[in-house]
């Protein structure tokens, strides 16, 4: 009975853990897009600089976690988290010290590698370890759904600091923050193995990776996953400028993404516990396909603070609830043992596609003065996501070719 206490206790602790981790690491990421105007105007350049370089931001992440996410597999998840912490913080501050196009660059791709490190792959990964597979989707919902609540807390809280004390001074104050989550990179810590995979325990990355590429399901699950990327970060980019640009009040832009991570909080936990019970893949198909309905209405929709705010709040249910389903069916395929690296080659997938939704999104507006045809291609990239996740096969490997 104690042995199992201890193990209870120390899952317990790697999902509270997680949940601190993504909640200050995505709320703070979350908030770039109230930096857009005022770090364009400081440097005196287009949207084009910043949309780009929080796109090399978004990148960095996609390239650092199955970096992290094998330092976590082979060395731990506490200290891939750690090392991440400390990225974040380095770039953070840098951003606060910006005096030219190159600079803001450099900022974000240090910001996004550390982001890497404390994001996703590694506490999803240590979250699969360290729960039993019949709550492991449900688990997943739970500690994304905490980071969406930290975009509901600290994206507004960011846009008081602006408004407060200056963007400049209140990236200083977001450092302070950003540093809580020192404490809780210790509690990644799994507990020792439950003897799931244990006959795969000691095959090398190398042909752990050769098997995932080589199966069709993972590769569809990984195309499909781009456009989540890519709608994810065209709103929370652009969103703010959006809505400025249509002469609606400033605090409307930080609240609409602050109602999408708090709506999103309800959105994974409920698709997280359908995740456990019904087929994930047809929840994703079911997801990618409302939020194209959705784009699709918001392109004809009136635009006021009610229509916006309730557009924020449906959006929201559907921002990030793609996460424990797609990593829950990483998990059903291969097991968890590897989790936290194969998530991080598919969340890879999500990042070009946020590299190139805050891109585009800056590139097409400098170019036509309008987003209107970013809202298009994010329709009609709802939908074809929407087609590539109906033939996955939702089954263990061995199964798959039994």
């Amino acid at each position: 009975m104690n042995f199992f206490l201890f193990n209870l206790n120390r899952s317990t602790l790697v999902i509270i853990g997680g949940c601190v981790l993504l909640l200050v690491s995505f709320g703070i990421r979350h908030s770039s897009g109230l930096y857009m105007i005022p770090v364009s105007e400081h440097l005196l350049t287009g949207r084009e600089v910043f949309g780009f370089a929080v796109a090399i931001q978004f990148l960095m992440i996609g390239f650092g976690s199955p970096l992290f996410g094998a330092i976590a597999d082979k060395y731990g998840s506490s200290k891939a988290a750690l090392y991440g912490v400390i990225l974040l913080i380095i770039g953070l501050y840098m951003m606060s010290k910006v005096q030219s196009s190159l600079e803001i660059i450099i900022s974000q791709a240090i910001f996004g590698l550390g982001s890497a490190g404390c994001g996703t792959a590694v506490v999803l990964g240590a979250v699969g370890k360290a729960v039993e597979e019949k709550n492991r989707t449900l688990s997943l919902g739970i500690v994304m759904a905490a980071g969406s609540l930290g975009q509901f807390l600290i994206v507004p809280l960011a846009g008081f600091l602006i408004n407060l004390s200056g963007w400049t001074q209140s990236i200083i104050y977001l450092c302070f923050i950003s540093s809580i989550m020192i404490i809780f990179c210790f509690t990644l810590t799994l507990p020792k193995k439950n003897g799931e995979d244990s006959e795969r325990n000691n095959r090398s990355l190398k042909s752990v990776l050769d098997e995932a590429f080589a199966n069709k399901s993972y590769n569809l699950l990984t195309l499909g996953f781009f456009v989540c990327g890519f709608h994810v970060s065209f709103v929370a980019t652009h969103l703010p400028a959006y809505l400025e640009d249509i002469s609606l009040p400033i605090w409307i832009g930080s609240w609409s993404l602050a109602l999408i991570g708090l709506f999103n909080v309800f959105g994974t936990l409920m698709f997280g516990k359908m995740g456990d019970s019904k087929s994930k893949k047809n929840l994703l198909a079911i997801l990618y396909s409302l939020r194209a309905v959705l784009f699709l209405i918001f392109i004809f929709l009136p635009k006021n603070e009610i229509t916006i705010l309730i557009f924020a709040a449906l959006l929201g249910i559907l921002w990030l609830s793609t996460v424990p389903l797609t990593s829950g069916i990483i998990s059903v395929i291969f097991g968890s043992r590897y989790m936290s690296m194969l998530y991080g080659f598919t969340f890879l997938s999500h990042q070009i596609g946020s590299f190139l939704g805050s891109w585009f999104g800056g590139r097409l507006y400098d170019y036509y003065g309008s987003y209107d045809i970013m809202w298009w291609i994010c329709v009609a990239l709802g939908f074809i996501s929407a087609a590539m996740h109906m033939p996955i096969i939702e089954k263990p490997l061995s199964q798959q070719y039994s």
